[in-house]
């Protein structure tokens, strides 16, 4: 077992501190919400009061914060942990960033001797709770190893997907794939129910077609055709709408950086940055179905 400092107890980040210490590793736990704070607590983390008081004596830092500036600020900040971590600390950080981001607090770091890996993950709230995640690192093989001590507690899969910030594209890839899913098996359900389909038939005839995919086998948008999915609970829990949105606007900065055609992946950022102006940003990204209700005839 581990001694381990979780910085970052969001939906995600709080059900993953809480495998850690059911698990049994020694976890020092810190977020600016209190409630959060207890919630980890009452598991056996031990609450602190700032990032520097969590990563006291600790092996292994993990992080799960929501955007690059946050990332930057706690690691390379005045109150920085790049001013008090040591080289026998290994840094994980599990926030979706650029991978711009992730590049430079790993050179920082590693020029003050401090091991780092980043390590998006993919399997949303319910993979978090359930410990199921897969992490997708960048960094090298022997911190990538060295960090399934920690990551195999919190998920089912760990992968390398090349040195520091390669973890980050990979993440914005699967998740720019996983959004252009989502609108074309809300599309076609739409589209049968407005012409008298029944859309859990529909799922079902999908699903043994060469329609299947994620969204109809796990994640089905429509209310009330698969339990226990956000859909059948007013689209509450799981990835947020605004956070698909921000990881479809890094796919697309990727895109224009590196010369790459993603066409879908643009229309598709455009149809949920759409959907969360209209006020819809912290329901679950499924709720885009709703977007794509036909309109009535007269």
């Amino acid at each position: 077992m581990a001694n381990v400092a979780f910085i970052g107890l969001g939906n995600m980040g709080g059900p993953m501190a809480m495998n850690l210490a059911k698990a049994g590793h020694n976890v020092n736990a810190f977020d600016l919400s209190k409630d959060a704070l207890a919630q980890v607590e009452a598991v056996g983390a031990r609450a602190c009061s700032s990032p520097r008081e969590a990563v006291e004596g600790v092996d292994v830092v993990v992080s799960m914060l929501p955007a690059d500036h946050h990332v930057e600020s706690v690691y390379l900040g005045d109150e920085g942990l790049v001013h008090v971590l040591t080289d026998k600390q290994l840094v994980i950080d599990c926030s979706t960033i650029s991978s711009e981001a992730a590049i430079y607090v790993g050179e920082q770091l590693q020029q003050a001797g401090i091991a780092f890996i980043d390590a998006p993950v993919s399997g949303g709230v319910g993979g978090a709770k359930a410990g199921t995640l897969t992490f997708i690192c960048g960094g090298t093989e022997a911190n990538v190893d060295r960090a399934r001590t920690v990551l195999n507690d919190m998920g089912k899969n760990v992968f390398r997907a090349g040195d520091v910030g390669a973890g980050q594209i990979a993440k914005i890839c699967n998740n720019m794939l996983l959004s252009v899913l989502m609108v074309g098996t809300s599309e076609a359900l739409q589209l049968g129910k407005a012409n008298g389909l029944d859309p859990k038939v529909l799922s079902e005839i999908m699903l043994q077609s060469s329609g299947r995919n994620w969204t109809l086998e796990v994640y089905n948008p429509c209310p009330d055709v698969m339990d226990g999915v956000p859909s059948s609970n007013d689209y509450q829990g799981g990835f947020m709408v605004d956070l698909m949105s921000k990881d479809l606007g890094l796919a697309q900065q990727t895109a224009l950086k590196s010369g790459a055609a993603t066409p879908m992946g643009a229309l598709t950022r455009n149809l949920y940055h759409g959907w969360s102006q209209q006020g819809h940003g912290r329901q679950d990204f499924s709720s885009i179905f709703n977007y794509l209700t036909p309109i009535t005839k007269k």
